[in-house]
């Protein structure tokens, strides 16, 4: 006689494209149900299509993760299909132009502050109370920081900002989770091949003032890194993950 082990519950926010669909077709690769969270629909329902027709399992549902409302009904949809949350990988993000901070309109501040920090915390908030109540109790957190949680570049301080927010979000996660069986991780990414990061390899400005293209990394090197540390058991963790382009200038003096 053989038994069916069950899949385990994944959520990606972000997942209809770049770093966020990458990580979403490697869960789905390894066995897990995706639920895909995003603004967008039809990226979301063209990914779960495609899963489908493989024999993989995967929601799509349009979620704006700077809404508390639409954020509560993403987790009540999780938990009415599934019953339970093993993993969410906190990927939605966005980005301001890069201008001197005293040029930059407020509401592009905003606008990062509300998707990249309390978007994450909306996102984290409800995967833990869900994680919390499941039986079995526990789950993994993994947020997506960015190299810009350890250093600026030139004209980018709301976006350094937020991921410093995002490195204290998952530290106080992975220490109140401790009680729940609720670990969290952050993973943070250098230079990742997407639509939104393509740009880079033409002209990036520079701490010296020049504008130099940068080395970029294939985006499924991200999905490899989140893929492993989701497979890990919950008595281990990596807390904090560096994957980055192998010479693109953040260490050194370049």
């Amino acid at each position: 006689m053989t038994t069916t082990v069950p899949r385990k519950i994944a959520l990606v926010t972000g997942a209809g494209s770049g770093i966020g669909r990458a990580v979403t077709l490697g869960l789905l690769n390894d066995g897990w149900s995706v639920v895909l969270a995003g603004r967008r629909a039809e990226p979301l329902q063209a990914l779960a299509t495609e899963a489908e027709a493989r024999g993989q399992s995967a929601l799509a549902v349009p979620t704006d993760v700077t809404v508390p409302d639409s954020v509560d009904a993403l987790f009540a949809t999780v938990e009415r299909t599934h019953g339970r949350l093993d993993l969410l990988f906190n990927n939605a993000g966005v980005n301001a132009p890069a201008v001197p901070i005293d040029e930059l309109p407020l509401e592009k501040w905003f606008g990062v502050m509300d998707t990249n920090v309390t978007g994450v915390f909306l996102c984290a908030r409800a995967a833990f109370g869900l994680m919390r109540r499941q039986s079995p109790q526990g789950g993994r957190i993994i947020n997506n920081g960015s190299i810009s949680a350890h250093t600026p570049r030139p004209f980018t301080a709301p976006y350094t900002a937020s991921k410093h927010a995002v490195t204290g979000i998952t530290k106080a996660l992975a220490l109140d989770g401790r009680a729940f069986n609720i670990v969290a991780s952050q993973i943070d990414v250098g230079n990742a091949l997407t639509e939104l990061s393509e740009r880079m390899t033409r002209g990036v400005l520079q701490a010296n003032g020049s504008v130099a293209a940068e080395p970029m990394m294939e985006a499924i090197h991200v999905a490899n890194a989140v893929r492993h540390i989701a497979a890990m058991p919950l008595e281990a963790n990596i807390l904090n993950m560096t994957i980055m382009a192998s010479t693109m200038p953040f260490i050194g003096r370049g």
